[in-house]
């Protein structure tokens, strides 16, 4: 499909760039309390008010409709692309399919932050569409943008136009140094995340391989920083934790579906679709799937352990033995949702189809299951045992999303580039790679033998995630400048990395990135 490219006043950037190695003394300070004054990121302070700035453009991108379905992100995605082509850079608004003809125009938005080429580039990954949202319940309307008290409200503030925001003001930042970073840093936000980025991320990779640049690295959604916790009752300290995300479990989306005579409400019938249909999911519902703990799993709760309540830190720091030995460790855990569905392919009932009418038995009936399943497991398999379990070959199956799940590797420079920042920053910080329950658009590109981290430099407590499709959703405006002072100060860490791993006459006569795709 057709791809446009902008280009801001200045054209091509014609600014050197001011590499910063002096960026940590002032990361501790900043960072002890999240009240940001300026947000530094070179020699000086990077620009005043970035933490505002960044709350006014994540608010006008909420109140740009982007909800999916049907999505219709195409003008979220012009406006992104206009805020970067202002800085000069090159960026291109490119159509992605529609599911429907009559459905609203889809695109996504891609730019490049040129450096000097010693190493290949990094991608900053966010995504356009948002899930719906109710108003009634909300304190604010959910798409108003509303900037109060410190925080940004709306859909998308967390998931993910305030990733796509903080990524913006982070190219931004690095546009005003007058030295480049060593490698290209891509920009790309993609429409159509929520329901599987098949006409997204999935779009891009295959259809548009060239603006991913051989990129070596990319950072999205998925991870965050869990703020310090003081001493509780029965619980130690925690310091925070910085969960970077290197896996995910995949989706086996299903629909079941059973057919049956209809007719007239007054006469019930043994082969009705609903009843059938029922039968079907009571056993479902019944499934208890087995217990298997990955290695990124157990690291996890291992370092989780020493805040745990103290009749869990050992099974905390050895969850697989303990989750087999100990029954009343093994409830206790499972009973937390957000426990279990890390160890344990997991089953969702979430909609259901039938008639509208009370007095009118239905032919059809329907449903959708969300199953999440483990690395290594098999959508198919999984879809044939389920099959098994139902028993009834009157209830057809049909996969509505699948794809596998995969990793990346915790033992890189970029990982390490993490770990640096988050221990300059608190010197007892725990970073842990570690998998999640949910999916996101990583795995479209680690298929692509990048390496994929989810991890969005925030510090978010449980309370304030629960916002994630849900009600209320909000970010402080502190959150959104942490964002960007980390983010640079990860990317000036992995240039310190690579400068230690590659002599000085190399990186001196390493080429510039001089000529961006399609030019």
């Amino acid at each position: 499909m057709a791809a446009r490219s902008l280009r801001g006043a200045g054209g091509r950037l014609n600014s050197k760039f001011r590499r910063n190695l002096r960026l940590w003394g002032v990361l501790a300070l900043a960072f002890s309390s999240l009240a940001w004054s300026p947000a530094w990121g070179a020699d000086e302070p990077v620009a005043l008010g970035v933490g505002q700035r960044t709350a006014q453009l994540l608010a006008e991108l909420i109140r740009i409709p982007s909800v999916n379905p049907p999505g219709g992100e195409e003008r979220l995605a012009e406006r992104v692309a206009a805020e970067l082509a202002g800085a000069g850079l090159e960026t291109r608004v490119i159509a992605t399919p529609r599911a429907e003809s009559q459905d609203p125009a889809r695109a996504a938005v891609w730019a490049r932050l040129p450096g000097r080429g010693i190493r290949p580039p990094l991608i900053l990954l966010s995504h356009l569409d948002v899930v719906p949202a109710e108003p009634g319940a909300w304190q604010h309307p959910p798409f108003a943008g509303v900037i109060e008290d410190g925080m940004v409200h709306g859909r998308g503030a967390l998931d993910a136009k305030g990733v796509t925001a903080v990524h913006v003001s982070t190219l931004l930042e690095l546009a005003r140094r007058e030295e480049p970073p060593d490698r290209d840093i891509i920009f790309l936000a993609t429409p159509d995340e929520e329901t599987g980025g098949r006409a997204g991320a999935q779009y891009i990779v295959r259809q548009h391989p060239e603006l991913l640049g051989e990129a070596e690295f990319l950072l999205t959604e998925g991870g965050s920083i869990r703020p310090a916790r003081a001493q509780r009752e029965g619980m130690s300290p925690v310091p925070p934790m910085w969960g970077v995300t290197v896996t995910e479990k995949g989706p086996c989306w299903l629909k079941l579906k059973t057919r049956g005579t209809a007719g007239h409400g007054s006469a019930p019938r043994s082969d009705a679709a609903v009843p059938r249909l029922v039968e079907a999911l009571n056993r479902v519902r019944r499934i208890e799937t087995p217990i298997r703990v990955l290695d990124e799993v157990a690291a996890m709760f291992r370092a989780l352990a020493p805040g745990a309540p103290q009749e869990d830190q050992q099974g905390f720091a050895n969850l697989a033995r303990e989750l087999e030995n100990d029954s009343s460790f093994r409830r206790r855990f499972l009973a937390n949702p957000g426990y279990n569905a890390l160890v344990r392919n997991t089953i969702s009932i979430t909609v259901l189809e039938a008639g509208s009418s009370t007095n009118v038995v239905p032919g059809e009936a329907g449903a959708r299951l969300d199953i999440r399943l483990l690395p290594g497991e098999d959508c198919a398999a999984f879809m044939g045992a389920l099959r098994d379990v139902i028993g009834d070959p009157h209830v057809e199956i049909e996969i509505l999303l699948s794809f596998p799940s995969r990793s990346s590797s915790a033992q890189t420079a970029l990982f390490e580039a993490i770990d640096r920042v988050a221990h300059r920053e608190t010197p007892e910080a725990i970073v842990v790679p570690r998998m999640i329950g949910g999916f996101t658009d990583a795995h479209w590109f680690r298929e692509q033998d990048i390496v994929a981290y989810g991890f969005v430099p925030r510090w978010l407590s449980r309370a304030e995630t629960s916002g994630v499709h849900g009600i209320d959703e909000r970010v402080s405006v502190a959150n959104l400048e942490a964002g960007v002072v980390t983010l640079l100060a990860i990317i000036d860490e992995l240039d310190r990395i690579t400068a230690e791993a590659i002599p000085l006459d190399a990186r001196e006569n390493s080429p510039q990135s001089e000529n961006l795709p399609g030019e």
